[in-house]
Order: C-alpha cells, then structure tokens, then sequence
C-alpha cells in the first residue's frame, strides 16, 4: 500500500465492525465528522482514515484481522487493533472516565488512576506507530478528540516535516479546572506537537492558551504559541452540520410517513422536544425537573402539551450512566405518575437510537426544542433542529453552556442550573408569535446554511496550510550551513572587521532572577570573546542595556569596546564617557510610581541606572504581569506624553529613557569610527532592531530567536550564536 499524504485520525472509523454468529459484519457511520472528511477527498485517492474499528481484537483470529484489514482497506480506513484491557483503559478509563468529566467541568466525577493513565499513553503510542506505517514524510495529518492528546507529539518526533493539525470536540476547560489534571503538562505538551489546534468557540481556545502560558511558561501573541523552534497557532472554528441532507430530506417519503404517524399520535399537542446521548454533561434531569414545576405553574396547558425525551444509549455498561438512565426513568416515571391521565401522558420517552427519517420528522413537527446541556462542546441537535423549521414554525430554548450559542443568538438563551429560568423561557417559546418564530429561525437558518459542516472542514484545512507556510516564511531566514560557510569565508577574508554584540539574550541566556550574578559570563564565554577580540584587524563591541558597573566588572579587562545602557555610556580605548542625554528630573516623578507597583506586584522590581529607569516582571506570573503592565503603561503615557523620554517594552521589562539613547545611536558612531568591510551585528530585543537598522547594505545582521526582525539571518538560540562566533575563529 503506498504511503498517503492526508491522514485523519481519530479513536473511531467511520465504519465499525461487529461479529456475529462467527461472520464479520460492517456498519458505515452516518456521523457528521465522516461526512466532513468525505467532503474534503476532492477526487483524490491517497486519504487514508486510521482509527479503532470498533471491536477488541481479543475475538479476533488472525484470519479475522487480515480479513478486516482488507475490508477496510478497500474504504479508505487502516484499524488500529486495541486489545479489551486496552479499550477499558484507553477509552472506558482515561478517556471518559478522566478527561470526559473533567473537561466538562464534573471534577468530581473524574477518576486519576494511573492505571488508566499508562494505557492512554500506550494507545497514543499504537497510533503513532500506525500512522508512521502509512503516512508520507510530508503527509497532511489531522488529528481528532480528546482519546489522542499525546499523539501530535510523537508524530512530531517521528515525522518532523509533517503538517499536523489537531481538532478538539469537547470543551477545553478554564485552567482552575485543567490544572487539576495530573499529567496536565504532559497533555499540553502532546498538544503543541501540531501546527494548529482547533477549537469549537473562541473560550475554549483562549482557556488552551491560558493554561499553556501558566503551566508551559509559554506566552501566544495573536493566538500563535512559540514551542520550541515552531509556531504553534490556536483558533477557533465552530463545527456546522450537513445542512442540505436535512433541507433536502423534508420532501423524503419515509419522513412524510413518520410526520404523517406523528400528527395523528400527537393531535392536539404541541411538542416539546428533548433529544440528547444519555451523559450527565446534557442536564437531563435538571430538564426534567424543569418541566414538572411548568407542569405545576400551568395547569390550563395540561393534556395540551407532551414532552417527548429521546435518550440516545451512551456508555451502557459504565456505572455512572447506568445510575443516570435509573434517575432520569426514575423522575419521568414520577412526573407521569402524578400528572398524567388515562387520556394524558406528559413525557413520551424512549431510549434508543432513531433513524434519520425519523429524527427529522420529529424536528419538524416539535414546537420547542429545549435543549439545556450543563456543558457541552458545541451540540450539533440545536443546529439539526433549525435546519428542519424551513416551513413550520418552532421555537429553540438553548443552554448558554453549549458551545452552539454564539452562532444561535436568536435562540431563546438559559441558565441550565436555573429551574426558573427554563420554565420562563418555555411558556415563552409557547405563547411566542408565529411570525416571530419564522424571523428569529431565518436568522439562524442563514448562518447555518453557509458555515456548514463540510466548511468548516476546509476551513480548517486552509488554515492548517497558511500556519505551515508561515512557518516555512519564518524559517527562510535561518541561518543554513551553506550561508554560514560564506560568512565565516567573508570575515576571513575581511581586511578589517566590527563586531557589535548584545549580551543578555545573545551571549548568555536570561536568568530566572534579576540577579547580576547568575548571568555572570563563564570562562568558555570569556575565552571565546577574548580569542575574538584579539583576531587580527577586528574590533569588537559588546553594546548592552546593563549599567556601566556591570560591564566593566565582567569584561573591563579585554581589549574591546562596551556601550553600556544601550549606549548611554559607552567605553573606548578605556575611558568611559556619556552621552549627553539625562532624565534625572523625570525620575523624581516616575520612581514612586515604579515602586508602588513592585511592592503590590509580587515578582517585580525597579532597577535604577543613571540614565533609565527599569521595570523588570521576568518573576511575575503572565497575566498578572500583563495587567500590572497595561497599567503602568497607561500611567506613564499620561505622564510623559510628547516629551523626549520615550516607553519601550523589552524581554520582560519595561524601560523609560531618554528617546535620543538607543543602540542605533552608538552603533552609528561605531561605524564611522570603525570602517570595516566585514560588518556583524547580533542581538535577540527591540533594542537591537534599532542597531540593526543603521547598518549598511551589506552588513551581516543575526536575530537571536524567532519572531520578525530587520535582521537578515536567524539562529534560534544563545548556543547557536555562540557556535555561530566560535567558527569565526
């Protein structure tokens, strides 16, 4: 079989396999996520589909597996077999028993064995290994749900030149919740293995982030992560349906059939209906209770309405929705009970799967939709449900804890938790005029009919091929190995050579601490600066936003220029000299200011120099750090104005300065005394960009780090830098 460019993986094919009497039996799915990958073949024929066919490979004879293989195989689909102990603690365990409860916000419902914990992990592995089986080196693989959080990480390993995206059909919790996982780290990490991560709705997305930047450390600016050398970008993209399969089957005969059944059964009745999985993520009994106080506050509508409650089975043999399907029978055969008459029964219910035909007839011919999950990602029965209401009027009532709200404005919005707030919102959908039924309908049915669930799978994919092509842009500047060989050809051959260099962030890494000590410059450090400074016909600068007390204590002893304050002061053939630049008499003003917000920003301090103030949050948490900075940007901008000292915000830091001191400043003055035909300039921060913007035409200019830059070449971190320098010798 010959490897496939575009790869979907999820936990289920679309076509699932049972055995009975011996005989080996297929049954293609109906569901939306199937109809969105068929809608993106195009014609094409290497789209292979890799998932668990559905039934544990215990039962199974190797002639079985072959057998299944080939079936499969002849669909589009490559299975992953999973042993029974595999499905309990991959899929019964910790997919649904852990992360199901957790990220729908019933923490008290999740279970951390670790048990379950080692078979997820091993699952994800199986999945890594049988899509590197199949996949092209370069394929294009989207990555589906919550049972494989670990897997574009390990596909990133094994197949780095992949595009791999990842689509969450669950909520993402807030991080109170998520932080509460205990392999939380973990997960994100196994996430930020792909290109883009998707989303139902925008608050998901932003809880993603969130937790990525406080348990990771890792800070997103426009929805687009740094992990590692790759751009990682999150969005949002809210699943549709397949709207035409519902417009068109309206005209179906079978659904004439069963509405026709419908209205005779249910003459003289309006409908109010509630169809949900069996999963206490839906809120069924909070539903339920809901109708009997209706029941209770409107006795003139009884026998003038029923509920009508489908519950589809879901995870039948796990405990707790064994004890859910108990309650809900429970409390339906109570309000029955005291409600209903020998003409009347106020809840038709039945638990089983409906065909098709049938769940739109009933879409059709129901009054109401009251549809009240507790949390749920997006819930496709509300879109389902207004897709059908092309002729006959009806009324949605929809949880504002359902993902589907935001597209679903005009649906009559509750309070799941809120008895009071459904029972209003009933006997408002019931006495609501037709015509405005119709309005709020077409409303919704025009958003629906355009971002439907065959684009919002070409949504996805175009996306997920405009972040690879970003990265491939941010990469064009990456210093290769052929490039460095001709620079380091190039200085060689230089009659005379300068060297500006920026220290933190270029020459060594940032410290955890702003503690001068722990940046301390190492011996190899040193010896390597030393060895440059003494090759023949150079000049080497070292042009830094430390004090003048720093640098002399660190390199006061080589033969080399130091511009301290990002130029303010700046050291030549021994002698320290100032610019004539000062804001003594601002810093009476501002240094009160800076100081009451370290003293209530835990993390923060101000660093005085002689010509700058500092405000360092490298210690802060981020977000906290991002209030407090918005704050005192605001202040300091009331403050200073139009005047001549100038806001920069840097590595963690907030600088205020006279605008005239900049690295751009001193590295022009370095140039004119100092012509060179080889000419380097290397820095990681803002301030360096006004350095490398002086420079001439052919100037070798090095960004440390990712992001945009003047700079005509990248290395990615201070070791590449310094090996970058350690060649030139």
């Amino acid at each position: 079989m010959p490897k496939s460019k575009h790869i979907i993986v999820s936990n289920r094919l679309p076509i699932s396999v049972v055995k009975q009497d011996g005989k080996l039996l297929f049954v293609p799915s109906s569901g939306g996520l199937a109809t969105a990958m068929a809608s993106l073949d195009h014609g094409t024929t290497d789209r292979l589909w890799i998932g668990w066919p559905g039934i544990a490979s215990d039962d199974l004879t190797q002639a079985d597996r072959a057998a299944i293989t080939t079936e499969l195989h002849s669909h589009g689909c490559q299975p992953v077999f999973l042993t029974q102990a595999q499905v309990e603690g991959f899929y019964e365990g910790y997919a649904n028993d852990t992360i199901w409860p957790l990220f729908h916000y019933f923490q008290s419902l999740a279970n951390y064995d670790n048990a379950y914990w080692e078979t997820y992990q091993e699952v994800n592995a199986l999945f890594c290994e049988a899509v590197v089986r199949q996949a092209d080196p370069k394929a294009s693989i989207w990555i589906h749900d919550y049972h494989l959080l670990l897997l574009p990480k390990l596909l990133r390993a094994a197949l780095p030149h992949s595009t791999i995206g990842f689509f969450l059909h669950i909520p993402f919790p807030s991080y109170e919740i998520f932080r509460m996982l205990p392999n939380r780290k973990i997960i994100l990490e196994g996430l930020l293995g792909a290109d883009l991560v998707g989303f139902h709705v925008y608050d998901y997305a932003r809880h993603f982030l969130s937790s990525v930047l406080r348990i990771c450390g890792l800070e997103n600016k426009h929805g687009s992560v740094m992990a590692g050398e790759r751009t990682v970008k999150v969005d949002a993209f809210p699943i549709g349906i397949d709207y035409q399969k519902f417009v068109g089957a309206l005209d179906d005969k079978n659904v004439q059939s069963e509405l026709k059944a419908m209205e005779t059964h249910y003459a003289g009745q309006r409908i109010i209906l509630s169809m949900d999985r069996l999963d206490y993520s839906k809120g069924i009994l909070k539903r339920l209770e809901a109708f009997e106080e209706f029941l209770r506050r409107n006795p003139a509508l009884h026998k003038k309405v029923v509920m009508v409650v489908i519950a589809v089975p879901s995870r039948t043999e796990v405990d707790t929705y064994k004890d859910l399907r108990d309650a809900i029978e429970k409390a339906i055969g109570h309000i029955n009970g005291v409600y209903g008459t020998v003409e009347w029964t106020p809840i038709s219910y039945q638990f089983k799967n409906l065909a098709f035909e049938q769940v739109v007839a009933l879409y059709v011919r129901a009054d109401v939709a009251l549809i009240t999950p507790l949390r749920d990602g997006m819930n496709l029965v509300a879109k389902e449900y207004v897709a059908c209401k092309q002729r006959s009027p009806g009324v949605l009532i929809l949880s504002e804890m359902a993902g589907a709200i935001d597209e679903l404005p005009e649906a009559l919005s509750i309070n799941p938790n809120d008895i009071a707030s459904i029972v209003t919102a009933v006997e408002t959908a019931l006495a609501m005029p037709e015509d405005e039924q119709f309005a709020r309908l077409r409303s919704m049915q025009a958003r629906l009919s355009r971002y439907t669930v065959q684009r919002w799978a070409a949504d996805f994919m175009e996306q997920l091929d405009k972040t690879k092509e970003y990265q491939r842009q941010q990469d064009s500047k990456i210093l290769t190995a052929t490039t460095e060989k001709g620079l380091i050809r190039r200085f060689k051959e230089a009659k005379q050579r300068l060297l500006l260099l920026d220290y933190d962030g270029t020459l060594r890494e940032f410290v955890a601490s702003y503690n001068p000590q722990l940046a301390v410059p190492g011996e190899a450090l040193l010896t390597l600066l030393e060895r440059l400074a003494r090759s023949p016909n150079t000049k080497l600068c070292i042009v830094s936003g430390r004090p003048r007390e720093i640098l002399e204590l660190w390199f006061g002893h080589l033969p080399i220029v130091l511009a301290a304050e990002h130029g303010a002061w700046v050291k030549y053939d021994g002698v320290w000299s100032q610019q004539p630049a000062s804001m003594q008499n601002y810093k009476k003003i501002l240094l009160p200011i800076l100081e009451h917000y370290a003293e209530r920003t835990p993390g923060a301090r101000v660093e005085h120099k002689e010509v700058a103030l500092v405000w360092h949050y490298r210690n802060v948490p981020t977000e906290l750090a991002a209030e407090r900075n918005a704050s005192l940007r605001y202040e300091l901008n009331q403050l200073l104005g139009n005047t001549d000292i100038g806001i920069y915000a840097g590595a963690k830091i907030i600088e205020i300065k006279p605008r005239m001191v900049h690295k751009g400043a001193v590295a022009d003055d370095l140039l004119a005394l100092h012509p060179a035909d080889f000419i380097l300039a290397i820095g990681d921060d803002y301030t360096d960009e006004d350095m490398f913007a002086v420079m001439p035409e052919d100037a070798v200019t090095i960004k440390v780090g990712r992001g945009d830059t003047s700079a005509r070449f990248q290395v990615l971190s201070v070791n590449d830098a310094r090996a970058f320098l350690q060649k030139l010798i």
